[in-house]
């Protein structure tokens, strides 16, 4: 009687909390990772590269004006350039001709 419930949060671990952990894991490791001329993409989508890297925020510089933002650590989503190509193709419905 007991042996659904252990399995099911078994299952649910595997699924749903493991998978979770290790992204932070691996989120976390970028975010220390930082280094000066890294181009980054924060959480917000502002894209541009680090200048400065403090204990607990960053300095970036974005465009060709060179404007200079600073962000904590934790807002930074990825590192390295982000590409468009994994926008949604066109899809045409095809019609069988009679």
């Amino acid at each position: 009687m007991l042996l659904p419930f252990v399995i099911l949060i078994a299952v649910f671990y595997f699924l749903l909390i493991r998978p979770e952990n290790k992204k932070k894991k691996a989120a976390a490791k970028m975010r220390s990772e930082l280094a000066v001329g890294d181009e980054i993409t924060t959480i917000g989508g502002v894209v541009g590269t680090i200048c400065q890297v403090k204990e607990d925020t960053i300095i970036i510089e974005t465009s060709a004006d060179r404007v200079r933002m600073e962000f904590t650590k934790w807002a930074i989503s990825t590192k390295g350039t982000q590409s468009t190509e994994n926008a949604p193709a066109d899809t045409k419905d095809s019609k069988d001709k009679k």
